[in-house]
C-alpha cells in the first residue's frame, strides 16, 4: 500500500502510474475520501474531549440538567460521527488499496506483456541433429510422468511424477539449496556482478502451505481470488507461492538494523487454478493446478531494496548458466509488472519442444509497499523505526526447471545428459 501522505504530495503522478499500469483507480475521488475521513476524526476527536470534561464536571458535583442534557447530546453526536467515520475509513481504505505501487524509472512504459523489454541473451538456443522431442514425450517414454491417472484421482492439470524425474526434481532442491546457503558461492556471485550488496547467505525454510486471509491480503498477493484455493469454513488459503508465506512471517515485527537483510530460501508445493488458460501449455506438467517452487524473500533496509533485487536476478543467472540452460532477461513493462511492483524481472529458458523462449523465474522489487500494511520494521541505529523494503525472487521452479533440463539436454537415443553441476546429487550418473 502506498503512503497517503505521498499521494497528497504527487497526485498526478500517482494517477499516472495507476494508468500506466492498467489499474483504474481515481485518486482524485481518494483524496476527497482521506479529506472527509480527516475532518470526521477531528470531529469525533473533539466530541471525545468534550464527553471527558462534562464527565469531569459530573464527578465534581451534583449535575444539572443542563449538563446532563448536554452530556446526552454529545455522546448521541459522537455515535453518529463514529458510524460515520467506520463508513469513510472503509471506502477509503478500499481504495487505498487499488493504488498501485509506483513503478521505477527504468521501467519500461506499456500496455502489455508484448511490449516487455528483452535486456540480454545468455548461450545460444540449443541446437540438435535430429528431432527433438518435447518434455512430455521424453517423460512418457520413460514413463516418469502420468496425467491419465492423476486425472482419474485429482482432475485435470495433475500429475504423476515417478522414477529419475522425481529423483532429478530432488537433486534440484538439494543444488539451489546448497548453493544459496553456501558463503563462497554467495560470495562469487557478488563478485562477478560487482554488486554493493552483503555476503549474508540464505537460510533455508520450509514454510507453511496455508495462510490466513488478512495476511494474504496484505502481501497483496490474494488478487485474483478466482486463480487461489480456499478452504471451505475456515480462515484460509493455499498459497500460490512460497514467497506469500515467506514475506508475510515477520508482520508486527521490527528488526534491528543490524539483522538486516535477512534471506530466506524457502521450498513449497504451491497451488493455483490457472483460471483460463488453456491450449499447448497443458501439455505434460508445464502449467499445473499444483507445482513445486524455490523461492527467494529478501527483507532489507530502503538502502538496500534495489541492490538486493539486482543480486537475486544474478543469482537467478548463476543458476542457470550452471544448468546449463539458454536464457534471456526481461525488463518487464509498466502493465506487467503487477500491482505491488516496483521493478520486475522475468527470465525465460530456450524450450527446445516449444521453439521459443518460456518464463521459468521472476524477480520482483516491492519497496515499502508490502511492509506498510504488514507493519514490518526496522529500528535503525539512531532509534528511528521505519518500513523494511521486499523482494522476492525465483530460485528455480520445479516443473519448468526440469523442463528445461529434459528438453535442453535430450539425447537422440532418447536418453537426457545430466548437468554436470548436479552429477554429484544423482550418484554420479551421467545420463537420465
Amino acid at each position: 500500500m502506498l503512503d497517503i501522505r505521498f499521494i497528497r504530495e504527487n497526485a498526478s503522478a500517482v494517477q499516472e502510474n495507476a494508468r500506466r499500469k492498467g489499474y483504474d483507480v481515481n485518486i482524485d475521488e481518494l483524496l476527497k475520501l482521506d479529506a472527509s475521513k480527516r475532518q470526521l476524526q477531528q470531529q469525533a476527536d473533539e466530541l471525545r474531549e468534550k464527553r471527558n470534561t462534562i464527565s469531569s464536571q459530573m464527578k465534581g458535583g451534583k449535575p444539572t440538567e443542563a449538563l446532563i442534557a448536554e452530556g446526552k447530546s454529545v455522546k448521541e453526536m459522537l455515535v453518529g460521527i463514529e458510524e460515520n467515520l467506520k463508513l469513510a475509513d472503509e471506502a477509503y481504505m478500499a481504495l487505498l488499496k487499488k493504488a498501485p505501487n509506483m513503478a521505477l524509472g527504468d521501467v519500461p512504459v506499456g500496455a502489455s506483456e508484448d511490449e516487455n523489454v528483452v535486456a540480454k541473451k545468455v548461450g545460444e538456443p540449443t541446437s540438435f541433429n535430429f528431432d527433438p522431442k518435447n518434455h512430455a514425450e521424453i517423460a512418457e517414454i520413460k514413463g516418469w510422468l502420468d496425467k491419465e491417472r492423476a486425472a482419474k484421482v485429482a482432475g485435470s492439470r495433475f500429475a504423476y511424477l515417478k522414477g529419475d524425474l522425481v529423483k532429478l526434481q530432488f537433486a534440484i532442491i538439494q543444488f539451489v539449496m546448497d548453493k544459496l546457503s553456501d558463503q563462497a558461492f554467495i560470495d562469487e556471485v557478488i563478485r562477478e556482478n560487482n554488486l554493493n550488496v552483503s555476503n549474508k547467505p540464505f537460510v533455508p525454510v520450509l514454510p507453511p502451505f496455508m495462510l490466513r486471509t488478512e495476511l494474504y491480503d496484505a502481501m497483496d498477493r490474494l488478487e485474483p481470488r478466482d486463480d487461489r484455493y480456499k478452504i471451505e469454513d475456515e480462515d484460509l488459503w493455499l498459497q500460490g507461492s512460497a514467497e506469500h508465506v515467506l514475506g508475510s512471517m515477520h508482520a508486527d515485527e521490527i528488526f534491528d538494523e543490524k539483522e538486516l537483510p535477512v534471506r530466506y530460501v524457502g521450498y513449497a508445493t504451491s497451488f493455483r487454478r490457472e483460471a483460463g488458460t488453456y491450449g499447448k501449455d497443458m501439455e505434460g506438467m508445464f502449467r499445473m493446478h499444483q507445482f513445486d517452487k524455490l523461492e527467494m524473500e529478501s527483507l532489507g533496509t530502503k538502502e538496500e531494496g534495489l541492490d538486493e533485487h539486482l543480486f537475486m536476478v544474478a543469482i537467478q543467472e548463476k543458476l542457470m548458466q550452471l544448468l546449463e540452460i539458454p536464457y534471456q532477461v526481461l525488463l518487464k513493462c509498466t502493465a506487467d509488472i503487477g500491482k505491488p511492483n516496483a521493478r520486475g524481472i522475468d527470465i525465460e529458458a530456450w524450450l527446445p519442444g516449444q521453439n521459443k523462449y518460456r518464463e521459468t523465474h521472476t524477480a520482483d522489487y516491492m519497496t515499502d509497499y508490502q511492509a506498510r500494511r504488514l507493519k514490518t520494521r526496522v529500528r535503525r541505529q539512531d532509534g528511528a523505526v521505519e518500513l523494511i523494503h521486499t523482494n522476492d525472487a525465483t530460485a528455480l521452479p520445479l516443473s519448468r526447471g526440469p523442463i528445461a533440463i529434459l528438453e535442453n539436454h535430450q539425447k537422440a537415443d532418447g536418453s537426457v545428459n545430466i548437468p554436470q553441476a548436479l552429477r554429484p546429487y544423482l550418484g554420479g550418473r551421467e545420463t537420465l
